[in-house]
C-alpha cells in the first residue's frame, strides 16, 4: 500500500490518515481546536516553512474539513476555519491528547486541561458504546466486515478472538 493511496483503500482508517495521516496537519488541527484561523499566526506557532503550511491547508480545505473566509477585502485576505466534517475531529484530538497525557506527560502532569462547559469541570474523554452507554476498550471490540469491505478479510482468523 503505497501512502499517496491510502484514499483508495476499503478501509475507513486509510481514508482518514489519506486526510490527517501528517505531524504537521494535526499540529494544524490542534492550532485550529485553539482558535487560530490566519495564515501567520499558525506559521508563528508552528514554526512550519510557508510551502508546507500552504499545502497542508490547501488539503484540508480540498478535503471539506476547512473552509477559507474573508476577514478582509483590499487587499483580499482569508482565514481558515473548521466546518462541521472538521469539528467531528475534536474527538480524535483529544483521544490522541489524553493518550500523551498518560504516556507522554511528565511529572508536572497535563499540559492542558480540558473543561466541561456543562458541568464546569475538568474533563477526559471516555468512548462509550452508541447503544448501551457503556465505556469502551480495545478488549471490548469485536471487528467484523462491513457492506463497504472489498478485498482480504478485515481480521486475519488467528487474531479473531
Amino acid at each position: 500500500m503505497r501512502w499517496e493511496e491510502l484514499d483508495q483503500q476499503p478501509c475507513s482508517l486509510a481514508r482518514t490518515l489519506s486526510v490527517i495521516g501528517d505531524r504537521w496537519t494535526l499540529m494544524v488541527l490542534r492550532d485550529c481546536f485553539l482558535g487560530v484561523r490566519r495564515f501567520e499566526a499558525f506559521e508563528r506557532r508552528l514554526g512550519i516553512t510557508r510551502h508546507l503550511l500552504a499545502d497542508r491547508l490547501k488539503k484540508l480545505v480540498e478535503a471539506g474539513v476547512l473552509i477559507k473566509s474573508p476577514y478582509q477585502e483590499r487587499p483580499l485576505r482569508e482565514e481558515y476555519r473548521l466546518t462541521e466534517k472538521g469539528l467531528e475531529l475534536h474527538p480524535v484530538l483529544l483521544a490522541l491528547v489524553q493518550w500523551g497525557d498518560r504516556h507522554m506527560a511528565d511529572q508536572r502532569g497535563a499540559p492542558v486541561l480540558h473543561r466541561h462547559k456543562g458541568c464546569g469541570q475538568i474533563m477526559r474523554p471516555v468512548l462509550v458504546c452508541s447503544e448501551c452507554g457503556e465505556p469502551v476498550t480495545a478488549r471490548d471490540v469485536l471487528v467484523e466486515q462491513g457492506r463497504g469491505w472489498e478485498g482480504e478479510e478485515v481480521v486475519p482468523r488467528k487474531q479473531q478472538g
